[in-house]
């Protein structure tokens, strides 16, 4: 029972790292800009850390001034359709465009109910973002970087990236100690979906965003 409860805890803190990671550092590298990847990172971590820096306080009393701050730096930035793509795998080609959209909405609200506030504990000195390597005409593109935990420990975390129709690079995915974001809510979802359908996943997702409750546990 204590393995067991352990490694629920671990999985959990590994996701809530992951979209730490992912709102700290959701980006847009337009295809103009000659900059490399890893310093385009650099500088939205910088936007971010400036803003949470002046108006931490604010964010800690102000939920929706909270949401309105991660929508800036990621709904418009991170690929949300991209990644409920590959986070739906087989379920995205049978879903009608309507339960896509839902879906999609509905998946990200989940996030940001979740585990929005832990942004707020998102400071430069746990951050460290390292050298890009990559050629020139490349669609897909790897930002690696390290995350400092509470504990003191640097974690491997990895941006996946690839080049949009519009020819902008965006961020899809996050894959921390070998375990990817996107790959983690796939295993979640996909039973799920099997037995009770998309629909009953869509509504579940709602219901607990209206609730304020966690998706973090399946709905027995």
């Amino acid at each position: 029972m204590n393995s067991m409860r352990n490694k629920f805890h671990v999985m959990i803190m590994t996701r809530m790292l992951a979209v730490i990671a992912l709102f700290g550092l959701a980006l847009t590298i337009h295809a103009e800009d000659q900059r490399s990847p890893d310093q385009v990172v650099k500088s939205v971590a910088s936007d971010l850390l400036n803003d949470l820096n002046k108006n931490r306080d604010m964010y800690r009393k102000d939920p929706a001034q909270l949401h309105k701050l991660i929508d800036k730096y990621f709904l418009a930035s991170f690929d949300t359709e991209y990644a409920a793509k590959r986070v739906l795998a087989k379920h995205w080609r049978e879903a009608t465009a309507d339960q896509r959209k839902q879906f999609i909405d509905a998946f990200y609200q989940s996030l940001v109910n979740n585990y929005g506030e832990a942004i707020l504990e998102f400071t430069a000195d746990r951050l460290n973002i390292l050298p890009y390597k990559g050629e020139p005409g490349e669609t897909n593109a790897t930002v690696r970087s390290e995350i400092r935990r509470n504990n003191g420990t640097m974690v491997p975390v990895n941006y996946t990236l690839h080049k949009s129709d519009a020819g902008e690079w965006k961020a899809w995915d996050v894959v921390i100690e070998g375990v990817s974001y996107v790959k983690s809510f796939q295993t979640d979802f996909a039973s799920e979906i099997d037995q009770k359908g998309i629909d009953a996943v869509i509504k579940r997702l709602q219901d607990q965003v209206k609730s304020g409750s966690s998706s973090s546990t399946k709905a027995k």
